[in-house]
């Protein structure tokens, strides 16, 4: 006899959902990937009555690089990548899982939720999401899952917002009656990141990978962040969305992170204010000598970043409602040189001999230029990770069959999907 997870993916209506979430083209792979994952979780806890299926898409962001953290506006997706889970209640006050790729039986009790010294990245997140569920005064429970992911691992596609919001959305569902909403969920994530992983983290990672297709987000009030549906479908429209992962890791850059911020608001400081939203490029214009003397030169190159990409996500966004997709290009272009020159992202600073980004921007720009088409810039935070192209449909293979010739690193095409972080028997019904 077939259980639950496995009725609900094979049914008709199941099918008709993967399709959905995925493209018709990946009904097959991602049947497959969801039968091995509920077979995966009956392994470890056996047949469980009331177990359910989850997701949590990773993200792209379009426009808007490091912008969030200042008060700024974003434009961004969820993609079709994505975390995923079987889980079901316990009676116990306690989170068991198991990951795809890891060795190791994850246990929290919820009992105790002060931060843990040898808690690694992944228990000290769930400690954090319980604790904030807490503090944000909703209910939390125990749980037993598997969970396995294809988001790309400190990469810029977010995989660790992903797994956040794979977590909040399993706790909303278990013991809140789905009452959460997602900038609650990403504040909670966030709460996590900041108090129990030690990183300096905006909204826009967790609300994109969250909220379900293309968004504009303003964060000019973070406590209630502007969310605005953006109706465009690339690959309906000629052009598909590839992400290069260059071969570089997140994983040792908080500094580097945490700089940028931190320089943005000293320019902003320098001129009176918090945060670089409340100044204009003319507030730095006519202080020029003191703010560079008080924040420095990067500081004020980087703050001049965001006041021009604040601008272009606006851009952005008016070109794609207007169906202007040739000034939208632009736009991605204007950004990604920004990023490179001004915002200065691409590679550590001092790296000479390691500036992966910078090759697979290089090599793109080359083939886009003889192409005549297309845009590509750093995504997300940077300093190492991936690259976003956009091209002509009919020119991706040939794109990704050279650039991974060059780099023979993995080239992936996404797609935006409409569902952010969601429990798949909920939208079946």
């Amino acid at each position: 006899m077939m259980t639950q997870p496995l009725q609900l993916i094979q049914s008709a209506e199941g099918q008709a959902l993967l399709a959905q979430m995925y493209g018709q083209q990946q009904v097959e792979e991602q049947t497959a990937r969801y039968t091995k994952l509920n077979a995966t979780f009956e392994e470890y806890f056996g047949v469980q009555e009331g177990s359910k299926l989850f997701s949590a898409a990773g993200r792209s962001e379009i426009g808007g690089n490091h912008t969030d953290h200042n008060h700024g506006k974003v434009l961004a997706g969820s993609i079709t990548l994505d975390t995923i889970a079987v889980a079901v209640p316990t009676a116990e006050s306690v989170i068991t899982f198991y990951s795809e790729g890891y060795d190791k039986k994850y246990v929290i009790d919820l009992t105790d939720l002060t931060p843990k010294a040898e808690d690694d990245g992944t228990t000290a997140l769930i400690r954090g999401m319980a604790a904030g569920f807490g503090e944000f005064g909703y209910k939390v429970g125990g749980f037993q899952a598997y969970i396995a992911s294809n988001v790309f691992s400190a990469s810029g596609l977010s995989s660790s917002a992903s797994f956040e919001m794979l977590i909040c959305t399993i706790l909303n569902h278990f013991y809140n009656e789905g009452t959460l909403d997602v900038v609650v969920m990403s504040k909670i994530g966030q709460y996590a990141e900041n108090q129990y992983w030690n990183k300096p983290s905006g909204l826009l990672d967790q609300m994109a990978c969250a909220y379900g297709g293309l968004i504009a987000i303003d964060f000019a009030n973070p406590a209630e962040p502007v969310i605005e549906p953006v109706q465009w479908n690339f690959q309906q429209n000629g052009y598909s969305l590839v992400i290069v992962n260059t071969g570089g890791n997140h994983a040792d850059l908080t500094e580097d992170y945490a700089a940028v911020p931190y320089e943005m608001r000293a320019v902003a400081q320098a001129l009176g204010q918090e945060y670089v939203r409340e100044i204009t490029a003319e507030n730095i214009y006519a202080n020029l000598k003191q703010v560079r003397e008080a924040a420095g030169d990067r500081a004020v190159l980087r703050a001049l970043h965001f006041l021009e990409e604040n601008n272009r996500v606006d851009g952005q966004v008016q070109a794609l409602r207007d169906g202007r997709f040739a000034d939208f290009l632009n736009l991605i272009t204007a950004s990604g040189n920004s990023s490179w020159k001004w915002l200065q992202n691409v590679y550590q600073s001092g790296s000479v001999k390691e500036q992966e980004i910078g090759i697979a921007l290089a090599l793109t720009e080359n083939y886009l230029q003889n192409l005549g088409d297309g845009a590509c810039r750093i995504h997300g935070g940077g300093f190492a990770g991936v690259i976003l192209t956009i091209l002509p449909n009919d020119k991706v293979e040939e794109y990704m069959s050279w650039m991974h010739g060059m780099l023979e690193t993995p080239i992936i095409v996404v797609n935006v999907r409409a569902q952010g972080a969601v429990c798949l028997n909920e939208l079946i019904g």
